[in-house]
Parts: C-alpha cells; structure tokens; sequence
C-alpha cells in the first residue's frame, strides 16, 4: 500500500542580533513555512501535506538553533494518526541547540483514532548555557464526534543531553486496555494529557508562577529538578486541556507568548 513519508530540516544563524535562516531542506510529505515575525526569534511552521499518519508512514523533523538564536518550532494543525492494519507510524525529531540558544518545540496536540499506532521519538542535544521548551500534548478521539479511541496505541520517548550527557528521559505507552484509562493511577477516564518541560537556570523561580495558573478542576502537577521544570496535566477533553497549556506555554516559551496558530 502507498506510504506517506518526509523529512524536513532548518538551521539557523546569528546576524545583525537576529535570528536568520542558514539552512532549509523539505523533502516529500513535510513541508516548512517561516511567517514574518515582530521579535528576534525565527518560527517555523511544520506542515505533514498527507493529512495525517497511519500504519508504516513515516515523518522526521530536524532543527538546529547556533549559538545565541532563539528559535520556535510549531505546527499548522493538529497531527492526526489514524487506523493502523498493523505497523505503526514512526515520528522522530531531532533537535540541537547551541551555546547560548534557545528554542521551543511546541507542536499542536496529536489526535490518536481508533486502533491507531504512533511510535514517536524526541531527541534533543544542548550545549552549555542552551534552555530549551517543550511541549507534547494527546487527545485520544475526537470529542465533539464522542469518540474515545480506547485501542488506540503510542509509545512517545524523549532524550535530551546536554555536552552529550543525559539529563532527562522518560518514556510514554498507551497499549489500548482498559485499565491504563481507567485506573486512578493513570488517564482515570480522561481523555486528554500532556507533558511540558523547561529547561532553563531559573526554572525554581517559575514553578510558583506555574501552579498558580493551573485550574483547580484539571488533574494537574508540575514540579523542578535542578533546572528541568516539568508539568503534567489530565484533561476531560482538548479544550479543557489547552485552558491548561496555554498560560503554561506564555511563561516557560523563549518567546513569552502562544505561537500564532495556537490562538487561531
């Protein structure tokens, strides 16, 4: 059967206190747009042409930020991976930062569908003095079509090192039982959740900022090692979800506010 599959690919440089685009290559499903912007850093927009993932498709999307660039990455939609008859769909994204830099991944939610399978992988290289954002957030279903997407299946990885020391992993399975949307212990019947992380020296003095925004009717921690500061949030459904990122994201992004089709 036909695949979807792509790669896209940016890098960055410092020049006149800006940052510019050095680099760029798109290559099949994956395609890069850079809207104009009012402040230092460039954004780009990630857009899969194919309308979505599904069984033995496969995407990749590489970024590098130099030495002081501030840099956003985003998506145009939602990503959507849809009913597998067996493989799973495969992202990887691979990131570098450089002295100095900083940048925010900030993809929009992925939607998971019925018997959907998506293997994701987040690998993020950072150098001295580098802070980095980022944000993965699933809505199993759509809600307004009353699906629940009960065997849908993912497993998510992150490793992010610093001079190629690991500093943070963790890994994310949803295998389609019951129990793992059930239990108190793990979705506790949402259907919405996300993880985000700073890395950044004043990730102490953000964690009181952070648990004031968070709603009291949303199953919501966050806390700070070293300097990692990590939110984790349940959600009965994505709007109620992005209640949550949304004043998360405004603080702990380089940027200080929302990408612009977050807000659309």
């Amino acid at each position: 059967m036909q695949r979807s599959s792509g790669t896209g690919r940016l890098g960055t440089q410092l020049r006149d206190g800006r940052t510019r685009l050095a680099t760029l290559y798109q290559e099949g499903c994956c395609k890069l747009r850079l809207p104009r912007a009012h402040g230092s850093a460039l954004e780009a927009v990630l857009i899969n042409t194919s309308g979505g993932l599904t069984g033995g498709d496969a995407i990749g999307w590489e970024a590098e930020a130099s030495a002081g660039c501030k840099v956003v990455l985003t998506t145009q939609a939602c990503e959507r991976a849809y009913r597998s008859t067996g493989d799973a769909a495969e992202i990887l994204v691979k990131l570098q930062v450089g002295r100095d830099a900083h940048l925010d991944w900030l993809p929009q939610e992925t939607i998971l569908f019925e018997r959907s399978r998506l293997e994701r992988r987040l690998e993020v290289d950072l150098e001295e003095g580098a802070t980095f954002t980022a944000v993965e957030a699933v809505l199993l279903g759509r809600e307004a079509m009353g699906e629940t997407a009960r065997r849908a299946c993912l497993s998510d990885n992150w490793r992010i090192r610093r001079n190629g020391r690991l500093i943070h992993a963790e890994a994310t399975r949803l295998d389609g039982t019951d129990i793992e949307r059930g239990a108190l212990s793990l979705l506790a019947g949402n259907n919405a959740f996300a993880t985000v992380l700073a890395i950044t020296p004043d990730a102490a003095n953000k964690l009181e900022a952070l648990r004031s925004l968070l709603p009291a009717h949303v199953a919501a921690g966050a806390s700070v090692i070293e300097d990692r500061l990590v939110l984790r949030a349940l959600a009965p459904s994505g709007l109620a979800l992005r209640r949550v990122l949304a004043p998360a994201i405004a603080l702990l992004s380089g940027a200080g506010t929302l990408p612009r089709l977050w807000t659309i």
